[in-house]
């Protein structure tokens, strides 16, 4: 089954999970065949298959130009197929996008770091953070309105290289190379505490930013991203679930299901949960889930619409 409309994007990287426990491996090299590819024919600059080994690599290629990452398997004839649709609608866009397939079943760490629970899964990559795209098989028209909208998020984002491919000559195409703006030094390095997984570094960071300029909303953004990060670091997510689902009444509990959530981009269903849970709460079980969504608001950006919808109804509980 196919969705008529195309997924909406979040209008900016708040809210992606944690994919450090990927990045300081063997980052050997991306191979150069995806499904249905020819192991004999040329490096592909566009189109490559990755893994856990290999994941590290794409990841850093992600800060220069959008990769979209393809969970696929073997035994799914049309996952197979959609990363074929992917990789022709990639080629399309002449190097502004590349794709990275993954074989799920040689692949069980990545599919655990992006929260898959299906096949196929299509993520995308921008700046080293995980955008959710969709997840099953989808008409070429509605990749193609994803595929704009991931341009257009990674363009705020200053990603905005370009990969070499052939002109019409045979002759490789200059890379385009962004030109790049320094990050505030204490934005750095909150950047690199996470980036080594550093989340209560890059949090301390993050506060001493916002004490120096207490208008500095990326900070504040950057604070609750780090403290979300933080609160999943050393958690799976049966070990999440399984706890909630035997403990429906236990705060903590909901709260790790919610953050798991928002961390996967299932953004309206963590809202949801904490919302339908705060009227059976105490008053200091109310305050606790008050403060988790003012937080996870700031994750995803105030300006989103499900932000704005699930604060009018937070307004409405309170008063």
């Amino acid at each position: 089954m196919t969705n008529a409309v195309p997924p909406q994007l979040p209008a900016n990287l708040r809210g992606a999970v944690d994919l450090s426990s990927l990045v300081h491996r063997d980052e050997r090299r991306p191979t150069d065949v995806a499904p249905g590819g020819d192991a004999t024919g040329s490096a592909d600059r566009l189109v490559v298959a990755t893994d856990d080994q290999s994941f590290g690599q794409v990841l850093e290629l992600s800060r220069s130009v959008p990769v979209v990452v393809a969970l696929w398997a073997s035994w799914s004839e049309q996952s197979a197929e959609l990363v074929q649709s992917l990789e022709r609608l990639v080629r399309a866009r002449a190097g502004r996008l590349m794709l990275a397939a993954a074989d799920a079943d040689r692949s069980p760490q990545l599919v655990q770091a992006l929260q898959a629970q299906a096949v196929p899964t299509v993520v995308a990559l921008v700046a080293g953070q995980p955008v959710p795209l969709f997840q099953g098989v989808q008409p070429d028209d509605v990749i193609d309105q994803v595929f704009d909208q991931l341009l257009e998020l990674a363009a705020q984002h200053g990603v905005t290289g370009q990969v070499p491919v052939d002109d019409a000559d045979g002759e490789p195409a200059e890379a385009e190379e962004p030109a790049e703006a320094p990050l505030p030094p204490l934005h750095q390095e909150a950047f690199d505490a996470i980036s080594r997984g550093d989340f209560a570094a890059a949090a301390s960071a993050y506060r001493t930013a916002i004490a120096q300029d207490p208008r500095d909303d990326l900070a504040v953004a950057g604070l609750a991203q780090a403290n979300l990060l933080g609160r999943l670091q050393g958690k799976t997510l049966d070990e999440i679930r399984n706890r909630a689902a035997a403990a429906p009444g236990d705060l903590d509990a909901q709260l790790d299901v919610a953050d798991l959530d928002l961390s996967g981009g299932h953004v309206d269903d963590a809202f949801a949960r904490l919302l339908e849970l705060f009227p059976t709460l105490d008053a200091a079980g109310k305050d606790a889930v008050r403060e988790r969504l003012l937080e996870l608001f700031q994750v995803v950006g105030v300006e989103d619409p499900r932000v704005a919808a699930a604060r009018r109804r937070l307004a409405t509980l309170l008063y």
